[in-house]
């Protein structure tokens, strides 16, 4: 079953960005970059790691680092308790 991308925000998951700096094999003193997004949970980024792992199983171009951000896009409702009553005729 595919989870909508609220039904991910309600169940904790955060959009998390992430910026891959690589070489290709064939021009190592040339620095490539890639952007990933998805929602992940944090602090473990389950869904991150998997595709740091795919990266260093499938794609010849090795990593040199990676930067990545993580927000929650729906955060606890605020609640404040209003005393007082204004009667309106």
């Amino acid at each position: 079953m595919q989870r909508t991308e609220t039904d991910l925000m309600l169940r904790g998951y955060g959009l998390t960005t992430a910026e891959f700096y690589y070489r290709m094999p064939d021009y190592q003193n040339v620095l490539n970059s890639f952007i990933w997004q998805d929602y992940d949970l944090a602090p473990d980024y389950p869904r991150l790691f998997r595709f740091i792992e795919f990266w260093h199983d499938q794609i010849d171009g090795p990593l040199h680092s990676v930067r990545f951000t993580h927000r929650k896009q729906i955060g606890p409702a605020e609640w404040r308790n209003v005393v007082g009553e204004i009667p309106l005729h």
